[in-house]
Protein backbone atom coordinates (compact mmCIF):
# COMPACT_ATOMS: atom_id res chain seq x y z
CA UNK A 1 0.00 0.00 0.00
CA UNK A 2 3.19 2.73 0.48
CA UNK A 3 4.51 1.53 -2.53
CA UNK A 4 1.58 2.37 -4.25
CA UNK A 5 0.88 5.79 -2.45
CA UNK A 6 4.42 6.71 -3.39
CA UNK A 7 4.05 5.46 -7.25
CA UNK A 8 0.83 7.56 -7.18
CA UNK A 9 3.27 10.96 -5.92
CA UNK A 10 5.84 10.14 -8.27
CA UNK A 11 3.27 11.02 -11.34
CA UNK A 12 1.59 13.66 -9.31
CA UNK A 13 4.17 15.62 -7.20
CA UNK A 14 6.25 16.99 -10.40
CA UNK A 15 3.08 18.72 -11.77
CA UNK A 16 2.04 20.07 -9.23
CA UNK A 17 5.45 21.16 -7.72
CA UNK A 18 6.33 23.13 -10.84
CA UNK A 19 2.54 24.97 -10.61
CA UNK A 20 3.04 25.68 -6.63
CA UNK A 21 6.85 26.67 -8.04
CA UNK A 22 4.87 29.36 -10.21
CA UNK A 23 3.46 30.69 -6.97
CA UNK A 24 6.58 31.02 -4.97
CA UNK A 25 8.34 32.50 -7.78
CA UNK A 26 5.12 35.45 -7.91
CA UNK A 27 5.87 35.38 -4.18
CA UNK A 28 9.35 36.54 -4.48
CA UNK A 29 8.68 38.31 -7.22
CA UNK A 30 10.66 36.83 -9.58
CA UNK A 31 7.76 36.78 -12.05
CA UNK A 32 4.88 39.29 -12.44
CA UNK A 33 1.81 39.75 -14.48
CA UNK A 34 3.41 40.80 -17.23
CA UNK A 35 5.67 37.50 -17.15
CA UNK A 36 2.77 34.89 -16.58
CA UNK A 37 0.78 37.09 -19.28
CA UNK A 38 3.32 37.36 -22.53
CA UNK A 39 4.59 33.53 -21.44
CA UNK A 40 1.02 32.49 -21.77
CA UNK A 41 0.67 34.14 -24.93
CA UNK A 42 4.14 31.90 -25.91
CA UNK A 43 2.74 29.11 -24.63
CA UNK A 44 -0.89 28.85 -26.57
CA UNK A 45 0.76 30.26 -29.73
CA UNK A 46 3.96 28.67 -29.90
CA UNK A 47 5.25 25.57 -27.19
CA UNK A 48 1.72 24.19 -26.82
CA UNK A 49 1.40 23.69 -30.55
CA UNK A 50 4.70 22.33 -31.38
CA UNK A 51 3.63 19.70 -28.24
CA UNK A 52 0.64 18.87 -29.82
CA UNK A 53 2.01 18.59 -33.32
CA UNK A 54 4.98 16.39 -32.62
CA UNK A 55 3.26 14.40 -30.09
CA UNK A 56 0.57 13.13 -32.89
CA UNK A 57 3.13 13.70 -35.54
CA UNK A 58 5.17 11.16 -33.86
CA UNK A 59 2.84 8.92 -32.56
CA UNK A 60 1.60 5.19 -33.91
CA UNK A 61 -2.05 6.62 -34.74
CA UNK A 62 -3.42 3.32 -35.02
CA UNK A 63 -2.38 2.91 -31.71
CA UNK A 64 -3.10 6.74 -30.39
CA UNK A 65 -6.75 7.57 -32.08
CA UNK A 66 -8.76 5.12 -29.84
CA UNK A 67 -12.74 6.13 -31.65
CA UNK A 68 -14.76 4.62 -28.52
CA UNK A 69 -12.29 7.18 -26.02
CA UNK A 70 -13.35 10.25 -28.34
CA UNK A 71 -16.71 9.32 -28.30
CA UNK A 72 -17.08 8.75 -24.72
CA UNK A 73 -15.38 11.61 -23.79
CA UNK A 74 -17.49 13.58 -26.09
CA UNK A 75 -20.38 12.27 -25.00
CA UNK A 76 -19.62 12.95 -20.67
CA UNK A 77 -18.34 16.33 -21.95
CA UNK A 78 -21.59 17.01 -22.91
CA UNK A 79 -23.27 15.13 -19.95
CA UNK A 80 -21.25 17.12 -17.77
CA UNK A 81 -21.91 20.66 -19.69
CA UNK A 82 -25.67 19.99 -19.59
CA UNK A 83 -25.33 19.33 -16.23
CA UNK A 84 -23.50 21.90 -14.98
CA UNK A 85 -25.65 24.53 -16.53
CA UNK A 86 -28.67 22.77 -15.03
CA UNK A 87 -27.10 23.21 -11.65
CA UNK A 88 -26.46 26.77 -12.66
CA UNK A 89 -30.22 27.52 -13.41
CA UNK A 90 -30.89 26.10 -10.03
CA UNK A 91 -27.80 27.43 -7.60
CA UNK A 92 -26.77 30.24 -9.27
CA UNK A 93 -27.95 34.18 -9.79
CA UNK A 94 -28.77 34.90 -13.49
CA UNK A 95 -25.76 36.85 -14.27
CA UNK A 96 -23.14 34.04 -12.44
CA UNK A 97 -24.91 31.39 -14.28
CA UNK A 98 -22.84 31.58 -17.35
CA UNK A 99 -19.38 31.61 -15.48
CA UNK A 100 -20.66 28.63 -12.99
CA UNK A 101 -21.11 26.49 -16.19
CA UNK A 102 -18.10 27.17 -17.42
CA UNK A 103 -16.04 26.46 -14.42
CA UNK A 104 -18.13 23.37 -13.53
CA UNK A 105 -17.53 21.26 -16.47
CA UNK A 106 -14.37 23.52 -18.43
CA UNK A 107 -10.84 21.70 -17.61
CA UNK A 108 -7.65 22.54 -17.74
CA UNK A 109 -6.33 19.07 -20.13
CA UNK A 110 -4.12 21.14 -22.31
CA UNK A 111 -1.68 21.46 -19.85
CA UNK A 112 -2.31 19.61 -16.12
CA UNK A 113 -4.10 16.90 -18.01
CA UNK A 114 -1.56 16.17 -20.44
CA UNK A 115 1.05 17.04 -18.36
CA UNK A 116 -0.27 14.22 -15.84
CA UNK A 117 -0.99 11.79 -18.74
CA UNK A 118 3.03 11.87 -20.23
CA UNK A 119 3.64 11.63 -16.37
CA UNK A 120 1.80 8.38 -16.02
CA UNK A 121 2.10 6.97 -19.76
CA UNK A 122 5.23 8.88 -21.28
CA UNK A 123 5.18 8.98 -24.85
CA UNK A 124 1.88 6.93 -25.52
CA UNK A 125 0.16 9.46 -22.80
CA UNK A 126 1.42 12.63 -24.77
CA UNK A 127 0.06 11.40 -28.13
CA UNK A 128 -3.62 9.93 -26.70
CA UNK A 129 -3.34 12.96 -24.82
CA UNK A 130 -2.84 15.07 -27.92
CA UNK A 131 -5.10 14.22 -29.83
CA UNK A 132 -8.21 14.45 -27.12
CA UNK A 133 -6.22 17.63 -26.49
CA UNK A 134 -7.37 18.91 -30.06
CA UNK A 135 -11.20 17.45 -29.44
CA UNK A 136 -11.40 19.11 -25.76
CA UNK A 137 -10.41 22.53 -27.25
CA UNK A 138 -13.10 22.48 -29.83
CA UNK A 139 -15.98 21.01 -27.47
CA UNK A 140 -14.37 23.63 -24.54
CA UNK A 141 -14.16 26.75 -26.62
CA UNK A 142 -17.52 26.09 -28.14
CA UNK A 143 -19.85 25.36 -25.58
CA UNK A 144 -18.55 27.79 -23.14
CA UNK A 145 -18.72 30.24 -25.89
CA UNK A 146 -22.42 29.58 -26.30
CA UNK A 147 -23.20 29.91 -22.50
CA UNK A 148 -21.45 33.19 -22.15
CA UNK A 149 -23.02 34.45 -24.82
CA UNK A 150 -26.12 33.52 -23.37
CA UNK A 151 -26.05 35.64 -19.66
CA UNK A 152 -23.71 38.26 -21.86
CA UNK A 153 -24.70 40.93 -24.11
CA UNK A 154 -20.92 41.58 -25.31
CA UNK A 155 -20.61 37.79 -26.97
CA UNK A 156 -21.82 36.44 -30.08
CA UNK A 157 -23.02 33.21 -29.96
CA UNK A 158 -23.95 32.82 -33.84
CA UNK A 159 -22.51 29.38 -35.40
CA UNK A 160 -20.45 31.94 -37.68
CA UNK A 161 -18.52 33.44 -34.97
CA UNK A 162 -17.50 30.22 -32.94
CA UNK A 163 -16.65 28.18 -35.63
CA UNK A 164 -14.23 31.48 -36.61
CA UNK A 165 -13.02 31.39 -33.50
CA UNK A 166 -12.73 27.82 -32.92
CA UNK A 167 -10.62 27.32 -36.15
CA UNK A 168 -8.20 30.57 -35.76
CA UNK A 169 -7.20 28.44 -32.41
CA UNK A 170 -3.55 27.62 -32.70
CA UNK A 171 -3.54 24.45 -31.13
CA UNK A 172 -6.51 23.42 -33.21
CA UNK A 173 -4.77 24.42 -36.47
CA UNK A 174 -1.75 22.19 -35.10
CA UNK A 175 -3.87 19.30 -34.47
CA UNK A 176 -5.39 19.50 -38.14
CA UNK A 177 -2.15 20.35 -39.74
CA UNK A 178 -0.47 17.24 -38.15
CA UNK A 179 -3.11 14.25 -38.31
CA UNK A 180 -2.68 14.10 -42.30
CA UNK A 181 1.08 14.67 -42.11
CA UNK A 182 1.05 11.52 -39.35
CA UNK A 183 -1.29 9.43 -41.48
CA UNK A 184 0.70 10.66 -44.65
CA UNK A 185 4.60 9.88 -43.30
CA UNK A 186 5.34 13.14 -44.83
CA UNK A 187 9.15 13.53 -43.89
CA UNK A 188 9.97 16.66 -42.10
CA UNK A 189 13.89 18.04 -41.92
CA UNK A 190 15.73 17.15 -38.65
CA UNK A 191 16.29 20.92 -37.78
CA UNK A 192 12.58 21.75 -37.60
CA UNK A 193 12.13 18.99 -35.73
CA UNK A 194 14.99 19.22 -33.12
CA UNK A 195 13.67 23.37 -32.77
CA UNK A 196 10.37 21.78 -32.41
CA UNK A 197 11.20 19.62 -30.05
CA UNK A 198 13.46 22.36 -28.16
CA UNK A 199 9.43 24.18 -28.16
CA UNK A 200 7.45 21.67 -27.35
CA UNK A 201 9.97 20.61 -23.85
CA UNK A 202 9.30 24.24 -22.75
CA UNK A 203 5.76 23.94 -23.08
CA UNK A 204 4.16 22.17 -19.72
CA UNK A 205 6.93 23.43 -17.34
CA UNK A 206 6.51 26.94 -18.61
CA UNK A 207 2.30 26.75 -18.70
CA UNK A 208 2.45 25.16 -14.86
CA UNK A 209 4.55 27.97 -13.59
CA UNK A 210 2.49 30.17 -15.22
CA UNK A 211 -0.97 28.87 -13.76
CA UNK A 212 0.88 28.94 -10.50
CA UNK A 213 2.10 32.70 -11.27
CA UNK A 214 -1.73 33.37 -12.06
CA UNK A 215 -3.42 31.77 -8.86
CA UNK A 216 -4.97 34.80 -6.25
CA UNK A 217 -4.84 33.84 -2.54
CA UNK A 218 -6.95 37.13 -2.57
CA UNK A 219 -9.64 35.45 -5.35
CA UNK A 220 -9.48 32.30 -3.02
CA UNK A 221 -10.27 34.65 -0.06
CA UNK A 222 -13.14 36.65 -1.52
CA UNK A 223 -14.68 33.37 -2.99
CA UNK A 224 -17.89 33.01 -1.50
CA UNK A 225 -20.33 29.54 -1.20
CA UNK A 226 -20.83 29.73 -4.93
CA UNK A 227 -17.40 29.46 -5.68
CA UNK A 228 -17.05 26.24 -3.64
CA UNK A 229 -20.00 25.02 -4.94
CA UNK A 230 -19.11 25.03 -8.95
CA UNK A 231 -15.68 23.41 -7.47
CA UNK A 232 -17.08 20.38 -5.75
CA UNK A 233 -19.46 19.64 -8.81
CA UNK A 234 -15.85 20.12 -10.88
CA UNK A 235 -13.12 18.76 -8.78
CA UNK A 236 -16.04 15.63 -6.92
CA UNK A 237 -19.14 14.41 -8.88
CA UNK A 238 -18.45 15.19 -12.52
CA UNK A 239 -15.17 13.16 -12.11
CA UNK A 240 -16.97 10.44 -10.48
CA UNK A 241 -19.54 9.85 -12.73
CA UNK A 242 -17.24 10.56 -15.84
CA UNK A 243 -14.82 7.76 -14.61
CA UNK A 244 -17.40 5.31 -13.15
CA UNK A 245 -19.10 5.44 -16.67
CA UNK A 246 -15.89 4.81 -18.31
CA UNK A 247 -15.38 1.87 -15.59
CA UNK A 248 -18.92 0.76 -16.58
CA UNK A 249 -18.19 1.02 -20.24
CA UNK A 250 -15.48 -1.06 -20.26
CA UNK A 251 -12.68 1.01 -20.26
CA UNK A 252 -9.57 -0.21 -18.62
CA UNK A 253 -5.31 0.54 -18.44
CA UNK A 254 -4.02 3.55 -20.31
CA UNK A 255 -7.31 4.23 -21.92
CA UNK A 256 -9.25 4.74 -18.17
CA UNK A 257 -6.52 6.56 -16.43
CA UNK A 258 -5.99 9.31 -18.94
CA UNK A 259 -10.02 9.76 -19.19
CA UNK A 260 -10.10 9.79 -15.49
CA UNK A 261 -7.23 13.13 -15.94
CA UNK A 262 -9.13 14.89 -18.06
CA UNK A 263 -12.46 14.57 -16.31
CA UNK A 264 -10.67 15.29 -13.37
CA UNK A 265 -8.68 18.30 -14.02
CA UNK A 266 -9.21 21.47 -12.33
CA UNK A 267 -10.62 24.24 -13.97
CA UNK A 268 -9.01 25.64 -17.55
CA UNK A 269 -7.24 28.90 -16.49
CA UNK A 270 -8.66 30.13 -19.99
CA UNK A 271 -12.37 30.46 -18.50
CA UNK A 272 -10.84 33.64 -16.85
CA UNK A 273 -9.53 35.04 -19.88
CA UNK A 274 -12.82 33.53 -21.35
CA UNK A 275 -15.27 35.73 -18.38
CA UNK A 276 -13.55 38.98 -18.81
CA UNK A 277 -13.89 39.02 -22.55
CA UNK A 278 -18.09 38.11 -21.52
CA UNK A 279 -17.91 41.39 -18.94
CA UNK A 280 -18.70 38.63 -16.69
CA UNK A 281 -17.99 38.33 -12.98
CA UNK A 282 -14.00 37.47 -13.22
CA UNK A 283 -13.31 37.49 -9.92
CA UNK A 284 -15.17 34.20 -9.38
CA UNK A 285 -13.90 32.73 -12.32
CA UNK A 286 -10.83 33.60 -10.84
CA UNK A 287 -12.03 31.95 -7.22
CA UNK A 288 -13.03 28.89 -9.26
CA UNK A 289 -9.55 28.19 -10.54
CA UNK A 290 -7.82 28.76 -7.38
CA UNK A 291 -10.08 26.01 -5.55
CA UNK A 292 -10.41 23.31 -8.05
CA UNK A 293 -6.44 23.49 -8.75
CA UNK A 294 -5.70 23.49 -5.03
CA UNK A 295 -8.17 20.76 -4.65
CA UNK A 296 -6.81 18.54 -7.48
CA UNK A 297 -3.35 18.14 -5.83
CA UNK A 298 -5.22 16.01 -3.34
CA UNK A 299 -8.17 14.61 -5.65
CA UNK A 300 -5.75 13.45 -8.77
CA UNK A 301 -3.70 11.60 -6.42
CA UNK A 302 -7.11 9.35 -4.14
CA UNK A 303 -8.34 8.59 -8.09
CA UNK A 304 -5.24 7.53 -9.18
CA UNK A 305 -4.42 5.21 -6.05
CA UNK A 306 -7.89 4.07 -5.83
CA UNK A 307 -7.61 2.81 -9.80
CA UNK A 308 -4.18 1.37 -9.60
CA UNK A 309 -4.97 -0.53 -5.88
CA UNK A 310 -7.90 -1.84 -8.12
CA UNK A 311 -5.42 -3.74 -11.02
CA UNK A 312 -7.91 -0.84 -13.23
CA UNK A 313 -5.06 1.49 -15.05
Amino acid sequence: MLALLIQTLNITAPVFAMLFMGVLLKRLHLIDDNFTKVASTLVFNVCMPALLFLGIYHADLDAAIKPGVLVYFTAITLIGFALSWGLAIWRAPLAERGIYTQGAFRGNNGVIGLALAASLYGDYGISLGAVLAGLVILLYNSLSAVVLAVYSPDLKSDPWSICKSVFSNPLIISVLLATPMAYAQVPLPNWLLTSGDYLAQMTLPLALICIGGTLSLAALRDSGKLAVDVSLVKMVWLPLIGTLGAWLCGFRGAELGILFLYIGSPTAAASYVMARAANANHQLAAAIIVITTLMAAITTNIGIFILQWGGWI
